[in-house]
């Protein structure tokens, strides 16, 4: 674990075609999209307005400070007729071009507070817009997700089993939470802020064009080179983001591993051992992370260095303008204005790659997820067995978990409905695998199982399951009541159900002694009753759903001496009219089953009763002698 972390991966990331796939969730929302815009395109005019209008108010301003040095008695006319005799041209000029000049008089009080009040009802226009605006965006980014976690879920139950155990639990979960909430973030802060930005873009432009070509000219160059510096870094950090979120996915599967064994970690004293591999693992993904924004957050300040040469020019070139009349005051600073409001969105967009390739990448990864080859699907108007007796077929079934390494090879069986098979072997000799084949958690490579004469791969998943109970000798229990984890077995059962299979497994004995009785509520690890007790929960949930074959997998391998006398006893009573399929290592513990399977490297090497194998003398005598010879051998 942890080979390659932090390093950027080999595989290019296809950034443009996972941003268009991921866009193109947003489109069962596109009616609300496109009022989202307008209103956006409605915010941005009010706002582009503003300043134009506010220059308005220092042209009056301005106009006023003039007019209160010039004579009552000249117009504005004659003013600038004898500046330019008296050879101040550029005086002139600027006067001649002001609009709001009255001689003799000061600033005209009624005239600014009308402007004033209209920029004030345009930036309040625009405050409210951008409100609804905001809301509608957050619902069409949440629906997607949503629509994406919904995705998700259906995925994870159509993957075949062979693709969930080859994946890290922590990797998995990651990419179903962590990654999906990085998409949510990513898209609530970039969607409405890249179209405002767009749309800013095109409005400031389209003013600094109708208040002066010269300086709009000086505004727009600095945008190729704003483009150039913004590619140039992103394409560097753009690998970085990827090895950031796979290290992060790696750290949360060595968390859980660690997490769920931490008592063997503990038994074996490997505390240390967990705790350099989490530094490491930690210590990858804070260089993944620190290398990922280092380089992406160059792009701010490279945007603000080149926005201010930008503001530098314009001032230089606006003040020249208005010294020769070409311009007036107000358009000069409403144009300044615009010249912050030209390279805000360029710099907003550019701070917003990070953030835009971060969650590109964790996209990336769900839709690697989602594209993940899925089991074969179900069939339309499946054949089932009406009724299901319990009469099971392998016709000659080979099965490899890896195609260079051959398990199981042209392997027949045939049980009779109503018979216990006990299925025995070294460990990796194909016990586990048949049950799995028999459940359709993998499908045969070749040959056929049949149900009651139906083949099992042409049966619906579902409908062949209901047909089965299993108990395996990892038990899991989810947070809840022991009512509600036994009831899980059959879909609504009623309490009487409940305690009659609590009593035919024993389940009773150990539940009334709890303060609570059925209503105990043990957690996801269920640390609040011992291993037995929960293996006796897991058997009586496979006992309420009366299933026409039963399988067990070392089912009674956490059960002490006593207990599992007694439910040997109620399984024996629960398998008269059931198929049965028992996996077991302890010998002693299925004696009595019709039919004994000796499996050795995915072979039926024996089969018979168990008086019979023994008086046989081969591999199933030779484990029984060795189990109860090691039984009778002295402890040193």
């Amino acid at each position: 674990m942890g080979h390659g972390m932090g390093m950027p991966v080999a595989k290019p990331m296809d950034f443009r075609g996972s941003l268009r796939r991921l866009l193109g969730m947003l489109r069962p929302e596109r009616a609300l999209l496109v009022v989202a815009v307008v209103l956006t395109a409605g915010t941005v005019t009010l706002s582009v307005l503003g300043p134009k209008v506010l220059g308005t108010a220092t042209d009056v301003v301005f106009g006023g400070v003039i007019g209160r040095r010039l004579p009552a008695d000249v117009t504005q006319a004659q003013a600038v007729e004898g500046l330019r005799r008296d050879g101040e041209v550029e005086l002139a000029d600027m006067l001649a071009a002001m609009d709001h000049v009255t001689p003799g008089q000061g600033v005209d009080t009624g005239a600014l507070r009308g402007v004033l009040l209209t920029v004030l009802a345009l930036y309040a226009g625009a405050w409210v817009l951008g409100w609804v605006q905001g809301l509608l965006t957050t619902h069409v980014v949440q629906r997607a997700v949503f629509r994406m976690r919904e995705e998700v879920e259906a995925k994870l139950s159509r993957l075949p089993l062979r693709h969930v155990d080859r994946q890290p639990r922590g990797e998995l979960l990651s990419r179903v939470t962590n990654d999906i909430d990085n998409i949510a973030q990513t898209l609530q802060q970039t969607l409405s802020q890249l179209i405002q930005a767009v749309l800013m873009v095109v409005g400031v432009l389209g003013m600094m064009l109708w208040i002066s070509p010269v300086l709009a000219l000086v505004a727009v160059l600095t945008v190729p080179l704003a483009g150039v510096v913004t590619a140039v870094i992103a394409k560097r950090a753009q690998p970085q983001f990827v090895a950031q979120w796979a290290s992060t996915g790696r750290l949360n599967s060595h968390v859980e591993e660690m997490y769920s064994g931490h008592a063997l970690v503990k038994v074996f004293g490997r505390q240390q051992d967990a705790s350099r591999t989490f530094h490491a693992e930690n210590e990858a993904l804070y260089e993944a992370s620190f290398r990922a924004n280092a380089i992406s957050g160059i792009i701010h300040p490279a945007m603000m260095f080149i926005g201010n040469l930008g503001y530098v020019v314009i001032a230089v070139v606006g003040g020249l303008r208005v010294a020769a009349g070409a311009i007036s005051l107000g358009d000069v600073q409403a144009f300044i204005q615009y010249s912050r409001q030209f390279t805000q969105p360029l710099t907003q967009v550019a701070s917003m790659m990070n953030l835009l390739q971060s969650g590109v990448a964790s996209a990336e990864r769900v839709f690697e997820l989602l594209d993940a080859p899925e089991q074969s699907p179900e069939p339309i108007d499946a054949p089932r067995p009406d009724p299901v007796r319990g009469r099971v077929e392998l016709e000659h079934v080979s099965f490899r978990y890896d195609a260079d390494k051959p398990l199981i090879e042209d392997l027949s069986l045939s049980v009779e409905p109503g018979r216990t098979v006990a299925i025995v072997g070294p460990t990796g000799a194909g016990k586990t695998t048949l049950v799995n084949l028999l459940m359709r958690f993998y499908d045969v490579d070749s040959g056929r199982i049949l149900l009651d004469g139906v083949d099992t791969a042409t049966m619906d998943r579902e409908t062949l399951r209901r047909s089965l109970g299993m108990v395996l000798q990892d038990t899991w229990l989810f947070g809840g009541t022991i009512a509600d984890n036994i009831a899980y077995g059959r879909p609504g059962a009623t309490r009487e159900e409940v305690l009659d299979a609590a009593r035919v497994t024993h389940v009773d004995r150990f539940v009334r002694t709890l303060p609570d009785g059925y209503d105990t509520v043990v957690d996801e690890e269920a640390g609040n009753v011992s291993a037995g007790e929960k293996q006796l929960l897991t058997i009586a949930r496979a006992f309420i759903a009366d299933p026409a074959i039963l399988v067990l997998d070392e089912a009674t391998s956490s059960v002490d001496t006593r207990t599992e006398v007694l439910v040997q006893h109620a399984m024996a009573a629960l398998r008269q009219g059931r198929t049965s399929f028992v996996i077991a290592h302890r010998l002693s513990t299925i004696r009595d089953a019709d039919l004994i399977l000796v499996m050795e490297r995915g072979s039926i090497v024996e089969q018979g009763t168990h008086d019979a194998l023994v008086a046989a003398g081969g591999a199933y005598a030779r484990l029984y002698a060795s189990q109860f010879a090691a039984a009778a051998a002295p402890v040193d």
